[in-house]
């Protein structure tokens, strides 16, 4: 259950930029101050601080709805951004209707096709993706991708969005041959179109990389997480967050491959750099402390990982909440680490906690929620309890089996 930075590109929030110059009514002055609510949210939200960008969300949300309307823009704007931050969160059924009023909204009044209501679209296939509702996802994606080739084109940087974002949710289903040629096409048409050095082209390198690395394709993988590092390095410097992303992905792929040696540095580097720029507590820091404690994990160096681990687990309870996805990551791992050191009561404990927990925010059937059922199953194979280990099992592989 281990994080892998930058796999999805695409805008999470929709900054309202009004137009310069406009007359400053009583209503142009509200709209200044709904868009100056928002441009906070985004830069908390760029800052790692979701409850405080939350917050900040709910009240320009209750702002715009009054002095705008439930359905003007820069509301729907304001609908939007909490929503995403509520996503971000976890709090996956409180985006739901947001979501769902922002693109409603968005049809009536701007059009089925408009750029706003595309990403409405995408924005709700992003949540149903999160929360494993892939046949949910799969036509909106498909929906959002259509509408921009026809709207914008084929090789028109939002369209190629799109494409990439078919190709991730095609990537979490394991549905590796469809991924790839979607993959290939938006990395093709950003070299040809904005150059093999832009960002969005090096994003479309290290996601095809990642497809790799999950299809053990490791000799294939390792060039395009090097190029992607090294071009990130020389375009963007060697500590902005995507290079610090590349640096983090080839030590995920050396891990993968048992070069244990080659990782830890690594690891190490992206998870100082995130310390200085981003801080201590950052979600993306986090991942850094997580992904350092699963290396050690890995080696058996299991009183380097626990500290680490246990790091991660407060953090993001504190900064994320008790059931945030990401914190229940951090339970199951610690979870794992207790059982492979042979604390099988402490273990279990965590399990069932990440497991009641996953099963209420993602649903029964979400992947992450089947790897916990499947690691508790394992713990008590460990333990010689094969008659409560094999329902779990059994429940881990009808739902695999249902999902392919």
């Amino acid at each position: 259950m281990q994080a892998r930075l930058g796999r999805i590109a695409t805008k999470v929030l929709m900054v309202a930029m009004l137009a310069a110059g406009a007359p400053m009514s009583a209503g142009a002055q509200s709209a200044d101050d709904v868009t100056a609510l928002n441009r906070q949210v985004v830069q908390l939200y760029g800052q790692g601080k979701y409850r405080e960008a939350a917050t900040v969300a709910e009240k320009a949300l209750a702002f715009a709805d009054r002095v705008l309307g439930k359905e003007h823009p820069d509301t729907l704007i304001s609908v939007n951004n909490l929503a995403s931050l509520y996503r971000a969160q976890g709090r996956y059924p409180e985006a739901e209707p947001l979501y769902k009023r922002a693109l409603e909204a968005s049809e009536r009044m701007l059009g089925e096709e408009h750029p706003n209501t595309v990403t409405s679209v995408n924005n709700l296939a992003l949540l149903y993706q999160a929360q494993g509702r892939y046949t949910d996802a799969e036509p909106l994606y498909k929906r959002a991708l259509e509408a921009r080739e026809r709207m914008l084109g084929k090789e028109h940087p939002n369209t190629l969005t799109s494409v990439n974002n078919l190709a991730g949710l095609y990537q979490a289903q394991g549905r590796y041959t469809d991924a790839e040629p979607l993959y290939k096409r938006a990395l093709e048409a950003r070299e040809r179109m904005l150059g093999k050095e832009h960002p969005d082209a090096l994003q479309s390198v290290n996601n095809l990389a990642s497809l790799y690395d999950s299809q053990g394709r490791y000799l294939e993988a390792e060039p395009l997480h090097k190029r992607a590092l090294e071009a990130r390095e020389r375009v963007l410097g060697t500590e902005h967050p995507d290079t610090l992303t590349s640096v983090n992905n080839l030590a995920s792929l050396y891990k993968a491959q048992g070069r244990y040696s080659d990782a830890e540095p690594l690891f190490k580097r992206a998870l100082e750099a995130r310390e200085r720029m981003l801080g201590k507590e950052h979600p993306s820091t986090l991942t850094s402390v997580n992904n350092l404690a699963a290396l050690y994990d890995s080696q058996g160096r299991y009183t380097d990982a626990e500290p680490l681990y246990k790091r991660a687990l407060e953090a993001r309870e504190r900064m994320l909440g008790k059931e945030h996805p990401n914190t229940l990551t951090s339970v199951n791992n610690l979870a794992s680490l207790y059982q492979d050191q042979g604390r099988y009561t402490e273990a279990e404990a965590l399990f069932r906690r990440a497991l009641e927990a996953s099963e209420r925010v993602l649903g029964k059937e979400h992947p992450n929620t089947l790897q916990i059922v499947n690691n508790l199953a394992t713990l008590y194979d460990s333990q010689g309890r094969y008659p409560e280990a094999e329902p779990l099992h059994k429940r881990a592989l009808e739902a695999r089996t249902r999902a392919q």
